[in-house]
């Protein structure tokens, strides 16, 4: 029974999160800092996620062949190679360092 209820918490929780979002009045998102904030918020939360990927096992912090994958794509990005070319080196790299029992 403490599932559902979990679950019903989680729901109502969600719709109330959606509800504060519509609550909020036109005018305040129209502000130059909001619009910068609300356009940058997606590269913040991308960047994130790539590095919690990247250097994380569990709740360890590790340095393995990822991180030369990452690095291998901030020097192509750098560069300013194509996206699939990025894709690559970051692969490649990655692929390398594995192999050389890294």
């Amino acid at each position: 029974m403490n599932v559902w209820i979990a679950i019903a918490a989680t729901a109502v929780g969600c719709y109330l999160v959606k509800l504060l979002g519509l609550l909020v009045p036109a005018g305040a998102l129209e502000r130059p800092l909001v619009r910068r904030l609300a356009a940058l918020l997606p590269v913040a939360l991308l960047a994130a996620l790539t590095a919690q990927q990247t250097f994380s096992s569990g709740q360890h912090l590790v340095l393995d062949a990822r991180g030369a994958g990452l690095a291998a794509a901030a020097v192509a990005l750098m560069l300013r190679a194509p996206f699939l070319v990025i894709v690559a080196a970051a692969v490649l790299v990655t692929a390398g360092v594995r192999a050389m029992g890294g």
